[in-house]
This record gives C-alpha cells, structure tokens and sequence, in this order.
C-alpha cells in the first residue's frame, strides 16, 4: 500500500476514535437512566457513580488516543519508529476491545443502537489499524 493510503487509514481509525469517544459521552447519561429505572434507588445511587467514572474517563481518553492516530499517520508512513510503534500499540489494544466486548456481554445489548454503534466503530477501527500497523508502505 502506498505511503497517502496508509497515512489516510491510520487518521480515518484516529477519527473514528474520538467519534468512539463520543458515543461513550453521549450514551452516558441514557445507561444512568436506564440504571435509574431498573434498579431500586439504594442499587442506583450505589451503581451510577462509578458508571458515570467510567463512562466519562474512557469517552475522554479516547479523544487524545484518536488525536494521536492522526498525529502520527505520517509519521508511522514515512517509517519513523516511534511513530510505528505508537500505531502498533493502539492497534493491538483497540483490536483487543471487540473480542473483548463480546467475551463479556455476549450479544444482548446489540439491540441499542448506540451500543450498535460504539461496536461498529471500535471494530472498523480495529481493522483498520491492525490492515496498516503492520504493513510497510510503499514510498
């Protein structure tokens, strides 16, 4: 693959991270909710905060990993090793999460939609970096 299609993969996973991100953000308040009413007050008032802690912390960390990305698409083109490894590592990690999603809730929760589209993203970001990660570009 040439070294533009590469650079363009890379930032279109990095943008398709911080759309991840925020999915998460946007989605928070409706998993609060849904809480909310399937729980009795004591339950909800004990499993909302550290929801919302971890809703909030992974929507905003996503946005700096997306940043990242495509920061570092041209770098990782042109072969700069830190920049490679920089792609590497979020590849491999980002394509951890849909296995790792599905390992643990199964298929019950595909009737979300953004649940839907939080899996949709994450995966086409795992593909799409692990396609490039570990490719050399053409130059």
């Amino acid at each position: 693959m040439s070294a533009s299609t590469h650079t363009r993969i890379i930032r279109g996973s990095g943008i398709l991270l911080i759309l991840l991100g925020i999915v998460h953000l946007v989605a928070t308040p409706h998993i609060s909710s849904l809480i909310r009413h399937s729980a009795s007050v004591e339950a909800a008032n004990e499993l909302i905060p550290p929801m919302l802690l971890n809703h909030v912390l992974v929507g905003v960390l996503l946005f700096p990993l997306g940043w990242l990305m495509l920061y570092a698409a041209p770098h990782s083109a042109a072969g700069m090793p830190w920049a490679k490894m920089v792609v590497r590592t979020t590849a491999v990690t980002v394509a951890t999460l849909p296995v790792t999603l599905l390992a643990l809730m199964g298929f019950r929760y595909f009737d979300a939609p953004l649940f839907v589209l939080g899996a949709a993203l994450v995966s086409a970001a795992a593909v799409a970096l692990l396609l490039v990660a570990f490719s050399k570009p053409r130059t």
